[in-house]
């Protein structure tokens, strides 16, 4: 995913993009007719700016994103892309005469293996060129912003330039700065006459005050260090100061309506503020009510509690005499419980008296009505015979009946 630190033309400030071309342009006067390595190539257009001189040029990046963006956008003859890492390059000793990686150093955590594999890489006689943002002038330009997330290692002059030295016998560095300048262009170019003529007046910006480092370094001497300038389309300072200073209009009218619309919810604010107020004092007002109220029921409470308190020792009081009472008729009614078990049973006993008298009376009452029913008969027998006078004569003469009448 692209991030903010990535250059991405039509994406970034115009001054951003400028600073980072003004590179490629610097080393594109050495790139011609050459087999070029773009190590960290980001977005691709820079290795496309190469390319328009180089024999050959190869954009590594180790973002795969960033190489498939480089390829739809930059197709060129006899430039390619690839992914990979800058401290592990895919590629033969002395592959390249022209090595370039732009702001890629202080991005990486291994930054002297690339020094060494960039070292591999180069052709005796080829050239590696590097850059990297001065630390002292990055850090207090970001001062407000706080460190940058994406660096790992930041470089002064002194540390650049020794750690460049270890690894390559000549170096000739450069320091870049934007500056504002004056052209004056010809309307028609006359025949033989492409190059321009630059003028840098003042003295030399210390290297402590720079913005940026660049370094051409080598297998062998160089020479022609001479100073470059690049002004970029966007170059006229005066038309860049009056679109910036539109800008600012624009920016500072949005800021007075801002204010405006600002003052207008301050006053709505206040206004809401003082009616708040208004009824956090009529909320204090009867929060003190509350409290009065609350420290007239506290009192009754007090006065409830001890109402309870002796209403409680005076039934505790109660309780312990009823429970006196009540363990008195309970040990009555124990013993009253053991007299009506005692006369209970004398009962069962009376019961069964009585049970065996009635069936005495039964069994007599049966038989004296048996014995009432055999008298009976007697007497009926009786009766017969003394109404019969054949029983009277034959008992006299022993005649007759036995006496008996069945």
């Amino acid at each position: 995913m692209f991030t903010g630190e990535r250059v991405i033309p039509g994406q970034v400030d115009a001054d951003l993009l400028n600073e980072h071309v003004a590179r490629y342009a610097f080393a594109a006067r050495l790139a011609r007719g050459k087999r070029v390595l773009d190590a960290g190539c980001g977005a691709g257009y820079g290795a496309a700016e190469l390319a328009q001189s180089a024999l050959s040029v190869v954009g590594s990046d180790i973002a795969a994103e960033a190489v498939a963006f480089a390829r739809e956008h930059y197709r060129l003859p006899h430039l390619a892309f690839e992914q990979a890492s800058c401290t592990a390059l895919p590629h033969s000793d002395a592959a390249f005469d022209l090595v370039v990686a732009f702001e890629v150093i202080e991005h990486l955590n291994a930054w002297r293996d690339f020094l060494v594999e960039a070292r591999r890489v180069l052709a005796p006689t080829g050239q590696f060129v590097v850059s990297t943002p001065n630390k002292l002038y990055y850090a207090a330009s970001r001062r407000g912003a706080g460190a940058n997330p994406f660096h790992t290692h930041e470089f002064e002059f002194d540390e650049f330039r020794g750690e460049l030295s270890a690894i390559f016998p000549h170096i000739s560095l450069f320091l870049e700065n934007h500056v504002e300048g004056v052209a004056f262009r010809p309307l028609a170019a006359g025949e033989g006459a492409p190059t321009a003529e630059v003028r840098v007046d003042g003295g030399d910006t210390p290297p402590a005050e720079s913005h940026f480092f660049v370094a051409v370094c080598a297998h062998r001497p160089q020479s022609g260090n001479s100073t470059f300038v690049y002004i970029p389309s966007a170059g006229n300072v005066l038309r860049e100061r009056e679109t910036h200073i539109a800008l600012l209009e624009g920016e500072l009218r949005r800021k007075d309506d801002w204010l405006a619309e600002s003052q207008s919810d301050l006053a709505e604010l206040d206004r809401e503020h003082r009616q708040l107020m208004a009824e956090l004092q009529e909320s204090n007002r009867w929060a003190e009510r509350l409290d009065a109220e609350i420290t007239a029921k506290d009192a009754r409470v007090v006065e409830l509690q001890e109402e309870v308190t002796a209403v409680q020792a005076a039934g505790q009081a109660k309780i312990e005499e009823l429970d006196r009472v009540n363990r008195t008729k309970s040990e009555w009614a124990a013993q009253l419980d053991t007299q009506l078990e005692s006369r209970g049973q004398e009962l069962v006993q009376c019961v069964e008296y009585l049970h065996a008298a009635e069936r005495t009376v039964e069994e007599r009452t049966r038989w004296a009505h048996e014995l009432d029913i055999e008298v009976q008969q007697l007497r009926r027998k009786l009766a017969l015979l003394e109404d019969s006078r054949w029983v009277r004569l034959g008992r006299r003469v022993g005649w007759g009946p036995d006496g008996d009448p069945q």
